[in-house]
């Protein structure tokens, strides 16, 4: 928890590094912010960081996402919903701020969302629209790691399996 300790002067408070307390101090509490969804991404896609750093940009003070890179050697399934690589690699997972796990097209909904582009997204709920929106998704994920010329999800979960056991990584 961080603590802003203000000084009054001329009848505002203003920041001050000073540890003092008494009638012109005032002192504030702040908890960090807890995001409203943290969002699994595959930090080597090349696609999936662009949709990081859109999502990002639209989120300039960083309380509405967070994002976990999953091919980073300290990702620990058990921090993220118990979500392992293989799971991670597979699908598109974010954990929202009451612990829920979401999937797939449901992830970009939440985010969209979140950062004020909802209406984006807002299609892909409707009845009709929704088993659609979800096959896409599904074509997708199968070719997502061929169509950026990456190794199959196979190799990939044996490399880092490798590289763990060098690294001491969970995988």
């Amino acid at each position: 928890m961080a603590t802003l300790i203000c000084r009054k002067t001329s009848g505002l408070f203003a920041p001050t590094g000073s540890f003092h307390f008494g009638q012109d101090v005032a002192r504030l509490d702040l908890a960090p912010a807890m995001p409203q969804l943290t969002i699994l991404y595959d930090g080597a896609c090349p696609l999936c960081l662009r949709e990081v750093h859109f999502l990002r940009s639209r989120d300039p003070r960083g309380d509405q996402l967070a994002f976990v890179d999953i091919d980073a050697a300290d990702y620990i399934p058990a921090d993220h919903g118990d979500i392992d690589y293989r799971m991670a690699m597979a699908r598109i997972h974010a954990i929202a701020a009451d612990g829920s796990v979401l999937r797939d097209v449901e992830v970009f909904c939440r985010a969209y969302a979140l950062v004020g582009l909802g209406w984006l997204y807002a299609p892909s709920r409707w009845p009709l629209l929704a088993p659609l929106a979800n096959g896409a998704y599904d074509l997708w994920a199968r070719a997502r790691l061929r169509l950026t010329g990456r190794p199959d999800l196979e190799q990939l979960c044996e490399a880092r399996s490798k590289r763990c056991d060098r690294e001491r990584c969970q995988a």
